[in-house]
């Protein structure tokens, strides 16, 4: 069981004790349960030691030689343990709530003295006057005697209080004067504290000290004079200097003076307590109190609750009374605490107390509702009324708010709670309303000039509650919606009209002169009424934490904060020659740079090695101040907060303004973040990790927006005019960075340059710094994820940057004459180009980025056909021939492809580079197979030997172009295969007709020749975009079988070489409809417009057909059919003459002369259309078909 109060032997300091495990006590007393429990949270005194009872007939008169002396029993408290003052000193409740502020605003309801507790109690049974100040601090309120005496004898002095004294001579006391204490108290206080001595000295044989004067019967005791009391008082005006320096420190007149503090729980009233009474032990328990009573005067109920109250406070079970007649002690008497209620002429019920401290606990809380208000709960000696009065406002009307006293102790404390909160590392957000309001109220009460160092401290903590880093949307459960009033509660909670059941607070039936009170209790004797005040006001129901409504606004409030802070900092650091101030209508000019004046990527690599190595120097500790600050001290820590939370709001705006593509605004914002960081740099001796880390993302965005604005150059004006607009708050922090550096250190990262290729540079570069401090500074392996990033963003400008040169050497051969050799420009960019990408390359492939890595690749195999195009136009094309420069930039090329795939591995790792590669991979191969087939290097290779490699050539091609699977790429993929089988067959087709000799071999490109057409015919079928390239298959398929027809020699082979070749022509039918489908919707779009000249236009060309490629295929297709016709129509004559045709032979011969006949005729008509000509041709077609469908020569 844990020790009752008083009992602990060693005195821990203040707010460091662990708290001790609650001891509770129910109390029942005459058949009403009172609810109270104890816990001592600190004490000074130490273990009490049993009282001495004094022996019958002791003058307490007489002084004991101990009296007022330092004893080991006493401890550090000395005479303050004997109780030798009642009076509780002005903040007090203050003094407790700094060194318990764990407590205050969150737990406790009240923080006090006992004795003004106590007073409160007493209200309804007592006459005598209540004066005490009331505070708000969260849901705490604390208490504090205000001694209205004391303070107007201190206005008299001083000129202090002048507006209060006149106001409680105007509205409550016309005749103020100060009454003086009676005789008879000062007697009574001496032989209490001679008393207490005797009692403590335990070996019973105190020794009274014979006195020759009255000194001590009729004069005050020592200490117990008035400008003891008043010197208590801190002057209003001044801050003591302690607190100045350390907002956490005690000072004068702000002290805990308590021997015990004490936790106490009564009923449902959490209160932190002061309290001076002596404990001894000795009695039947192990401690008690004691207390010395007139034999005389009856214990009356007042005295009563007085003794009841302290030893529940104190948990003190059991009551010692010693009783005098005239100073001569007579007896002692034991009272157990929960019979002290039921004393003989101090009866009172334990109940009713309850109700009067929840009664008055409602009201004030009802009533004192702004925080940072100083309240003064008033009632007037003899009187039954209880005013309630807001001295803050009364205050403020005398213009100056420091006539307060009480301003700076309530404004250290608003301040104190809301650090401890903030400190709190399991904050949960839904308290940051409640902090902001705090430090909010707390700002309200201070002075700049006179406490600069708290306000900027109280700035940056609410720059700290907006979450930078947070995602964007708000949590309605953390950020409750509640009006954006800086007070706790609305206008309308506070105008709430009073009913009858919550006690009535108007003043309406009253005096005129009671109207500025706040709230009026009518009668003391409500206070006994159960429930009669009913708390109507939640303490902080949802603080207002303002609801921002995007990421800018957010910002923007922390950035005011910021602002607000700087400034406290800058107005205290004086310093000769300091800076101009600056003029808030001239904007800072914001350096431009113009591809005029831009020194180009060259100038860029000094700024960057000179950038480097002022990061290096950073390492060293080196630091510098323009404006004079000492480092160490407190305006150099805030400040360097300051600007490094400034830095991160700058660089959260830039991110947002990124995402929404306004780049102009996003590199002003990266260029103030950075100018911030800069600014940290010159003032910081060590860069911590989390800065680096800071600058690493910083110089990341600032080459992701640079990087962008190269990729929108159109917009270039309206980013222009982003960039160049500054609001005045931006300028102001940039005035007072300037205090501290020029802010230049990374100027060569953020200037607007319209010249692209130096953007892209800055970009890279960017990157880079930022890679080179993850590599100093060893954050790589702490931040693997970010090392990640800026390589990706590496490999990525690299690769951006190598397309730049890639397009750039295009150009350039695109413009260069066609039999000029290779510039010395096209070959530089071809190297910075190819250099670019290999850097690139390196940078995916350290962080196993193997699809990044494979586009880069096949970009280096882009640039490798490039460099070949370039070589191919060395010579006109009278003597072209495929070079080997050519053959070796292709295969390099194919190389980097084939690379790509290997760096891929397989399809599933990303499908669409897979397919991307392999496209470019067929086009190369294809692009070399048709170069040699077309311009055959017959100078340096045999033609069997061209052959044979364009033909493996063209089946590399076809091994990489995938007709099978279905993409958008797919047609343009069976277009590809279906060209290559054709020029594999027309190449042997070719060798066929050249070659003599061999008859294997002719066999075999024979077979190769017919396979290849056939599977060309088949994919071109399955086009609806190339008919003319099937046409012109067929008919080299046409061609191919009148030449296999000339080296036939019987009629029979002939005519069936014959009908296979009218089948192939009649198998061109789809062909034909697709070019009349195009020529009827060609002449449907002539007939709807008017316009001569355009139709003209119109017929000249088509989007979709080559007229003048269909007119050159139809004249051929006439003539061929022409030709087969006739041959036919020769061989089945004589074929009936010589045996007598079947029937079905003279119905072939029947159709082929009359189709023969109609074709004869339409090729003498010049005057038909293309459109006629292709309908005649759709007609011939459709009455060839029937025959030869059941013709014995069908393919």
């Amino acid at each position: 069981m844990e020790e009752p109060c008083g009992a602990s032997a060693a005195a821990p300091l203040r707010g460091d004790a662990e708290e001790p495990k609650q001891q509770g006590s129910v109390l029942f007393l005459g058949g009403n349960e009172v609810k109270s429990s104890a816990v001592v949270k600190y004490s000074s005194a130490p273990p009490q030691a049993a009282f001495a009872r004094l022996q019958e007939k002791t003058d307490l008169k007489l002084p004991p030689a101990n009296w007022l002396r330092e004893s080991a029993k006493l401890g550090p408290a000395g005479t303050t343990i004997l109780g030798n003052s009642k009076k509780s000193k002005p903040f007090s409740s203050f003094g407790m709530a700094y060194d318990f502020i764990d407590s205050v605003g969150n737990d406790v309801d009240v923080v006090s003295d006992s004795e003004n507790i106590k007073k409160l109690l007493k209200i309804p049974y007592s006459k005598s006057h209540v004066s005490m100040a009331v505070h708000r601090i969260g849901r705490t309120l604390l208490l504090d005697e205000l001694d209205i005496q004391e303070l107007f004898m201190r206005s008299s002095q001083t000129g202090d209080w002048t507006w209060l004294k006149e106001f409680y001579q105007r509205l409550i006391d016309q005749k103020w004067q100060r009454k003086k204490k009676s005789k008879e108290h000062w007697y009574q206080k001496a032989i209490l504290s001679k008393f207490l001595y005797y009692s403590i000295n335990g070996d019973g044989a105190a020794q009274p000290v014979p006195s020759t004067s009255k000194q001590h019967q009729e004069g005050p005791v020592a200490g117990e004079s008035d400008e003891a009391g008043r010197a208590s008082w801190p002057a209003p005006f001044e801050m003591p200097s302690s607190l100045s320096e350390d907002p956490g420190a005690s000072n004068q007149g702000l002290k805990n003076d308590f021997v015990r503090n004490i936790l106490w729980t009564f009923e449902d009233i959490h209160m932190l307590v002061g309290s001076n009474m002596p404990i001894f032990g000795g009695g039947r328990y192990p401690a008690v109190s004691l207390r010395l009573r007139d034999n005389n005067k009856p214990i009356n109920v007042l005295t009563g609750i007085d003794y009841w109250l302290d030893n529940l406070i104190c948990n003190v079970p059991e009551l010692v009374m010693c009783f005098h007649v005239n100073g001569i002690v007579q007896k002692y008497e034991m009272i157990k605490t929960e019979d002290i209620p039921n004393l003989e002429n101090s009866n009172f019920s334990t109940k009713v107390i309850k109700d009067i401290a929840q009664n008055i606990l409602s009201f004030l809380k009802s009533n004192c509702t702004k925080e940072g208000h100083t309240y003064w709960l008033f009632k007037a000696s003899g009187s039954d009324i209880v005013k309630l009065y807001d001295l803050t406002t009364l205050c403020e009307e005398t213009e100056d708010k420091y006539q307060n006293p009480f301003t700076m102790p309530v404004a250290i404390l608003l301040y104190k709670v809301a650090c401890n909160m903030m400190l709190k590392k399991n904050q949960n957000k839904k308290h940051y309303g409640t902090i902001r309001t705090l430090l909010l109220n707390c700002l309200k009460l201070l002075d700049n000039g006179r406490h600069p160092q708290i306000i900027a401290s109280a700035n940056y903590m609410l720059s700290e509650l907006f979450q930078l880093d947070e995602p964007k949307k708000e949590d309605s459960a953390d950020f409750p919606i509640n009006g954006n009033s800086d007070e706790s509660y609305s206008e309308e909670e506070e105008e709430m009209p009073d009913s009858d059941e919550n006690g009535s607070y108007s003043n309406s039936s009253d005096p005129p002169d009671d109207n500025k009170a706040v709230a009026i209790i009518k009668s003391v004797g409500e206070l006994s009424v159960p429930e009669k005040y009913k708390s109507v006001h939640r303490i902080r129901p949802s603080c207002a934490f303002p609801v921002c409504h995007g990421t800018e606004e957010r910002c923007r409030l922390v950035l005011n904060h910021v602002l607000e802070g700087l400034k406290s900092v800058d107005s205290s650091v004086k310093k000769e020659g300091d800076l101009p101030a600056a003029d808030p209508s001239t904007p800072i000019p914001l350096k431009y740079e113009d591809e005029s004046t831009s020194g180009g990527p060259e100038s860029l690599e000094k700024q960057m090695a000179l950038f480097l190595d002022k990061m290096g120097s950073f390492q060293k500790g080196k630091h510098s101040s323009q404006s004079g600050m000492i480092p160490g001290s407190w305006q150099y820590k805030m400040k360097l907060q300051l600007i490094l939370k400034s830095s991160r709001a700058y660089y959260v705006l830039s991110d947002a303004a990124m995402i929404l593509q306004k780049y102009g605004r996003a590199l002003r914002y990266i260029k103030l973040a950075l100018q911030c960081h800069d600014t940290y740099c010159c003032l910081c001796g060590s860069m911590l990790p989390e800065v680096l880390m800071f600058l690493c993302q910083c110089l990341t965005l600032c080459g992701d927006i640079q990087l962008m604005l190269a990729q929108n150059a159109n917009n270039r004006a309206a980013y222009l005019e982003e960039y160049n607009y500054q609001t005045k708050e931006d300028q102001e922090i940039l005035h007072s960075l300037h205090r501290e550096s020029r802010c230049q250190v990374f100027a060569w990262a953020t200037d607007l340059s319209t010249d692209l290729e130096y953007q892209l540079s800055v970009s890279c570069k960017c990157y880079e710094a930022a890679y080179e401090i993850l590599l100093f500074s060893n954050l790589k392996s702490q931040n693997p994820e970010q090392h990640i990033q800026v390589l990706k963003r590496m490999g990525n400008i690299r690769n951006e940057i190598g397309v730049f040169y890639m397009n750039q050497a295009a150009a350039v051969q695109t413009e260069r004459v066609v039999s000029k050799n290779v510039s010395t420009t096209e070959q530089q960019l071809w190297k910075k180009s190819f250099s670019c990408f290999e850097e690139g390359i390196q940078n995916f492939e350290s962080i196993d980025d193997a699809t990044n890595a494979a586009l880069l690749l096949c970009n280096t195999g882009r640039l490798m056909r490039i460099c070949a195009q370039a070589h191919c136009a060395a010579e006109g094309d009278f003597k072209r021939e495929f070079s080997p420069e050519e053959a070796l930039y292709y295969n390099k090329a194919i190389d980097y492809y084939l690379k790509a795939l290997r760096s891929l591995g397989k399809r599933d790792v990303h499908p669409a580079v897979w397919d991307s590669v392999n496209w470019e991979l067929s086009t190369t191969y294809f692009t070399m197979a048709t170069l040699q087939q077309d311009y055959a290097p017959l100078s340096r290779k045999a033609q069997e030997q061209i052959e044979k490699e364009v033909s493996e050539a063209m089946m590399k091609s076809l091994k990489y172009c995938d007709v099978d699977t279905v993409s958008e790429r797919q047609p343009l993929c069976q277009y590809r295969a279906a060209t290559i089988h054709h020029r594999l067959a027309s190449m042997y087709h070719s060798c066929l007709r050249n070659q003599v000799g061999d008859e294997h071999l002719r066999k075999q490109h024979r077979v190769l020749a017919d396979l290849h057409y056939s599977k060309a015919v088949r994919l071109f079928q399955l086009l609806k975009d190339a008919p003319c390239e099937f046409l012109r298959v067929q008919l080299e398929r046409v061609a191919f079988a009148e030449f296999q027809m000339a080296s036939q020699n019987s009629s029979a082979g002939k005519l069936k070489t014959l009908s296979g070749a009218l089948d192939i022509m009649t198998k061109t039918k789809g062909a034909f409809q697709l070019i009349r489908k195009e020529l009827v919707a060609e002449t449907e779009q002539i007939s709807e417009d008017k316009s001569p000249a355009e139709s003209v236009s119109v017929n000249d060309s088509s989007a979709g057909l080559n007229k003048e490629e269909v007119l050159k295929l139809l004249g051929i297709f006439e003539s061929r059919m022409s030709f087969l016709l006739l041959q036919s129509i020769k061989l089945l004559t004589s074929s009936k003459k010589k045996v007598g045709g079947s029937n079905e032979e003279e119905a072939a011969l029947k159709t082929n002369k009359q189709v023969y006949s109609l074709l004869l005729r339409a090729t003498a008509n010049k005057g038909m259309s293309l459109l006629e000509r292709t309908e005649l041709m759709l007609s011939l077609l459709e009455q060839l078909a029937p025959r030869s469908e059941g013709s014995p020569g069908m393919q």
